[in-house]
């Protein structure tokens, strides 16, 4: 007996060390798996009592913990019951003033503070479908926004009704104000109605909403050039609810919000995320480097939701005595380069890092649930039970995936960059883009392994190493993302093309030693007899993009290079970047100190990559 258990021992330590040796990273993988399944158990007994949408989960939560924090901002603190009856009242107040009902879309631009959550939530209460604006568009964006999601109406944050102005005259529908008065006739007033209204939940005829029907537009850009209008499905909403728990957050835990709340990242991530845990969220009005330790002492924070950018901005602030006396043990987010995670790491403590990559149309993402350093998730065996997915070869030159004889794609090998895709399914649904099918359909892969099959397309290029690693390559077509935003290449393009200057024009994005993501560049012919102008350059970006799709270099040719079908070609353009080593041609660098564009020399390259100079 003795012998056969000595066996046995031996027998198991064999297989331990073998496990260890070829597969190291199984028992991660095993204990992820059953997290997944074990939040997956718990949604749907939720949905047996009724639990099904993302409002009904805050309703719950209410309901559970009615005392319990839910948002703290600056000086405020919001229970969960508070907020349920503000935007109760919110309810009763659109609805017998504004006559907002089941199935209208309305629009919401607000920075991020309490009411943007306890408006949402009120439409939500109606029936409503809420369309979320980037507060950082201009007018021409801005009524494409409202036009493309069909919004009936616009709720706008009292700091906001500047952002409006151009809009209103054309916009053809109500706009009303999160405020007590307002100097416009035309913009209606809503804090003035709320004390009077009722904080009990208003008694609707909407019905009980398919999970896959639409709950959310949210604004993502692409390759058309204006940004376009999401459909987050129900279930999406809710999936997305199991974020932070998938990382590790728990109920006790106070969680540090500094994105923009028109984002998916914090609205259904974040202010999700602490709704399923029961959590308290502290949300900020905007992030601020130099502020972002003390608040972290302040309010005892022991998660935050990140972008890379936003981590790279604090290892590049100077040392602080709160950077080192805080209570964080978790960072959750997306787009965190290897360098600046270690230097996060070795400067800010033992802060579990978290790095993931999702999209806002479809479910399909990754969490990286080890401590290994540069990865955006897992590709083994557990990871594809859950939400399947495959990374395809793809042509190098048009990205288009390669197909074989019969018509079917090919994956590829392991250590080779592929396109990732997700088949379209209950659990990964894509509802498409509202008012442009054309666009939706571009998103659709058909019969890729076999006849009839659907996936949809991410566009993002994808590496899958030996290990089962997954690393973030790069994103395809004409979208680069910098400073945390999609840049949408053609709407820079439309915008530049106005300038009389200006015969031609192709917009791109280059690496920068040290950033995260891609700048802003553009190559441009000029007409015959004019000159770049850099002042007027300057003057049209201000009031026509956001800051963060502003170009950073230019390019001046003359002409473009073009296939025969007429379409630019920027391979060539990407890859010779902003060195005047490399570009022969004249080059131009943005300096927004001096409101123009100044020729790039030798020297101020060398600056801009040594860190000197501040993009």
């Amino acid at each position: 007996m003795s012998w056969a258990i000595s066996t046995l021992a031996v027998g198991v330590v064999t297989l331990l060390l073998i496990q260890r040796k070829l597969y190291p990273y199984f028992w991660d993988d095993l204990m992820y798996y059953a997290r997944v399944r074990r939040v997956g158990s718990a949604m749907m007994a939720r949905m047996k009592r009724g639990v099904v949408t993302y409002l009904q989960c805050f309703e719950l939560q209410a309901r559970n913990i009615p005392e319990k924090p839910f948002v703290v901002f600056e000086e405020q603190i919001l229970t969960y019951r508070d907020v349920d009856a503000r935007s109760n009242r919110f309810a009763h107040v659109l609805r017998s003033h504004c006559g907002l009902k089941h199935g209208d879309v309305v629009a919401l631009l607000m920075n991020n503070e309490p009411d943007f959550i306890c408006v949402w939530f009120g439409l939500c209460k109606l029936g409503c479908e809420v369309a979320f604006l980037n507060f950082n568009i201009k007018s021409q964006s801005l009524r494409h926004c409202l036009r493309s999601c069909g919004a009936k109406a616009l709720v706008i944050g009292p700091d906001l009704i500047r952002c409006v102005d151009e809009v209103l005259p054309d916009a053809g529908l109500e706009v009303w104000v999160a405020a007590e008065s307002s100097t416009h006739q035309s913009i209606g007033t809503l804090l003035d109605k709320l004390e009077s209204a009722s904080p009990e939940k208003p008694v609707t005829d909407a019905p009980q909403p398919n999970l896959m029907s639409n709950f959310l537009f949210i604004f993502t850009s692409g390759t058309t050039g204006l940004p376009k209008a999401a459909r987050i499905s129900h279930i999406k909403a809710v999936m997305c609810m199991a974020f932070l728990r998938l990382c590790g957050a728990g109920a006790r835990d106070r969680v540090y919000l500094t994105l923009p709340l028109y984002h998916m990242s914090a609205s259904l991530l974040g202010i999700g995320g602490c709704i399923e845990l029961g959590a308290t969220c502290v949300l900020k009005r905007k992030f601020s480097a130099s502020q972002f330790w003390k608040d972290c002492v302040k309010y005892d924070i022991t998660v935050f939701q990140y972008i890379g950018e936003l981590c790279r901005y604090l290892v590049n602030q100077p040392k602080t005595a709160e950077e080192v006396a805080h209570k964080v043990r978790l960072a959750a987010g997306s787009g965190l380069r290897a360098d600046v995670w270690t230097q996060f790491l070795r400067r800010f403590g033992k802060i579990q890092i978290r790095e993931s990559y999702g999209l806002t149309e479809a479910s399909i993402g990754f969490v990286n649930y080890t401590d290994e350093i540069g990865p955006i998730g897992r590709a083994s065996y557990f990871n594809k039970l859950s939400l399947p997915f495959e990374f395809l070869k793809c042509d190098p030159q048009t990205y288009e995936p390669i197909r074989t004889d019969t018509g079917h794609c090919i994956k590829v090998s392991k250590g080779e960059a592929g396109l990732l895709v997700a088949p379209v399914m209950f659990t990964n649904p894509f509802l498409g883009y509202a008012g442009d099918k054309a666009m939706s359909e571009k998103k659709l892969l058909r019969d890729v392994f076999k006849s009839g099959d659907v996936y949809f397309n991410t566009g993002d290029l994808m590496l899958q190493d030996h290990r089962d690693f997954v690393y973030f390559k790069d994103r395809i077509g004409d979208t680069f993302r910098w400073k945390g935003e999609n840049v949408s290449t053609t709407e820079v393009s439309e915008v530049l093309g106005c300038l009389d200057f200006l015969l031609d024009v192709s917009v791109y994005g280059v690496t920068v030693p040290g950033y995260e993501g891609r700048a802003g560049m553009a190559a441009v012919v000029l007409k015959d007899g004019h000159g770049l102008d850099g002042d007027r350059l300057y003057s049209h970006l201000l009031h026509t993009l956001p800051p963060y799709a502003w170009p950073c270099f230019l390019r001046v040719q003359t002409s473009l290079d073009v296939t025969d079908t007429f379409k630019q070609q920027k391979g060539r353009l990407v890859q010779e970047g902003f060195s005047p080593d490399t570009v022969q041609q004249p080059l131009f660098f943005l300096d927004a100190s001096r409101k123009t564009y100044m020729p790039l020399t030798a020297q101020l390259y060398d600056r801009i990559v040594s860190g000197k100079i501040r993009l």
